[in-house]
């Protein structure tokens, strides 16, 4: 009885590996070891790479300068195709390397076979990688600016908002609302600077290191990684076809990223509950209930801070892919894709979420400022008063502990006590001890380089401004 072949199973003598197969690959396995379902989104710098590929090669005499003219022709036209949608992905051929070049022989004929000479998938598809995630991390890089000189803009507008500072979430000391939000954006820029880092090593090319061991062919590594835009060519052939640091360290800071927007996620998410009450987020980034009436839920926020854990989960997968690889390629790496992918796809999301909602937060200045008089939040400027008048900073803190224990006693704040009340603690207080128990005096008196004086906030902001250009 004869074997009948299933749709979309090759032969082995169709596979542009099946030369050394006297039988075809298993249907299942066909499928399971297939990526062209996930990396086929590489398409536009598979064919970039092959452009710049086909005209080194020109340029070397492996070509002729008709044969060069006729792939990058072909290529562009299987571009078009995919672009309109007329492009058919066959599971047969594995990968979006083999599909597009097989259409691209298609179209021209047994030229098309001469454009993989002096390569590999080994190196194509690691070039191909780090020419997408190039292009991702620029466009990754403008979303973060966006998000900074959206959190830039509200700082300066709330820069005079007193609010609670919190440690342990509990009132601690006033702060404004914008020295706040600079503290957030002082962890966007570590972000922006580690991405920028992280781009450097992205932005070294593999192609040239074929499967790996390089190739016999004249190539000129050099003139492909110009015509690339790669900033130079990798140096060891068996590194360059095997190396995912460049995407661990990539998803390493996309996870402190999401960890950050995590952490800015938690405190929007309790500012909008009843019970804090700080802030109002525009109802295009909250949902309701389905029989609550009432809820208005910080729905963005809480996503945001969900995917964390998603991104988080990425870098432990490429970690745990590449622990224990022997050089040099291995077919696990074929695993490195969706989890980049998916890592890239949701920063960008959660970015442009952020982006968007930041600049629409509406603060609720009056309910700030009655939570931080709430706590005895400028018991510290006590303390600091009667260090000044020459008391010791521990017989300051006693003092200080004893005053407030008696405003918990009468649910009363420092501020709300008489000069006589105050006095009783201390005969080193005088009347002018309420110039520094005012919220205002509090902030203000913070009048340096990272303080909380809205002067000061001001002109952090400028400064930032400065920097992003």
């Amino acid at each position: 009885m004869t074997d009948q072949k299933k749709p979309d199973q090759a032969t082995a003598s169709e596979k542009p590996w099946g030369g050394r197969f006297s039988e075809p690959t298993d249907a299942f396995v066909e499928r399971f070891t297939a990526s062209v379902g996930f990396d086929q989104r590489l398409y536009h710098h598979d064919i970039t790479g092959s452009i710049a590929h086909a005209t080194m090669l020109a340029e070397v005499g492996v070509l002729t300068e008709n044969e060069r003219d006729s792939i990058i022709e072909g290529l562009k036209g299987v571009k078009e195709d995919i672009e309109a949608g007329r492009f058919e992905w066959s599971v047969s051929l594995e990968d979006v390397h083999m599909n597009i070049e097989a259409q691209l022989t298609n179209r021209i004929g047994i030229t098309g076979k001469k454009l993989h000479t002096g390569r590999s998938r080994n190196d194509q598809v690691a070039t191909d990688i780090r020419l997408y995630l190039r292009d991702e991390i620029d466009v990754i890089a403008e979303e973060l600016r966006r998000l900074q000189t959206g959190l830039l803009g509200l700082a300066e507008r709330e820069a005079d908002t007193i609010m609670p500072g919190f440690t342990h979430l509990q009132t601690a000391q006033p702060v404004t609302f914008g020295h706040h939000l600079l503290a957030w954006y002082e962890m966007l820029v570590r972000d922006g600077e580690r991405l920028q880092d992280c781009r450097k090593r992205v932005n070294v090319m593999p192609l040239g290191a074929a499967a790996l061991a390089g190739t016999t062919y004249p190539i000129d590594r050099a003139m492909t990684a110009r015509l690339l835009g790669f900033d130079r060519a990798s140096e060891n052939s068996l590194d360059s076809v095997s190396d995912r640091d460049f995407a661990i360290e990539f998803c390493s800071f996309a996870s402190l990223l999401m960890t950050h927007l995590s952490r800015f996620s938690e405190e929007l998410v309790l500012w909008t509950s009843a019970q804090f009450d700080f802030i109002d987020l525009p109802d295009r980034f909250c949902t309701g209930s389905s029989i609550m009436p009432q809820k208005k839920n910080p729905d963005v926020p809480e996503l945001v801070r969900g995917k964390t854990g998603r991104v988080n989960g990425h870098l432990i997968s490429l970690l745990t892919l590449m622990k224990s690889q022997p050089l040099a390629y291995n077919k696990d790496n074929q695993e490195d894709k969706e989890p980049l992918f998916d890592t890239v796809d949701t920063i960008k999301g959660c970015l442009k979420a952020y982006a968007d909602m930041i600049p629409a937060i509406e603060a609720k200045a009056d309910n700030m400022r009655i939570a931080a008089k709430r706590g005895f939040s400028t018991a510290t400027d006590l303390a600091d008063y009667l260090v000044k008048k020459g008391m010791p900073f521990r017989d300051a803190h006693e003092v200080v502990g004893k005053a407030v224990a008696y405003g918990v006693a009468q649910e009363r704040d420092l501020s709300d006590m008489t000069l006589e009340e105050l006095a009783g603690f201390s005969d080193t207080i005088g009347a002018d001890v309420f110039d520094v128990l005012t919220l205002e005096g509090s902030v203000q008196a913070r009048d340096h380089l990272g303080g909380t004086a809205p002067v000061q906030v001001r002109a952090a902001v400028a400064r930032a401004r400065k920097l992003l250009g």
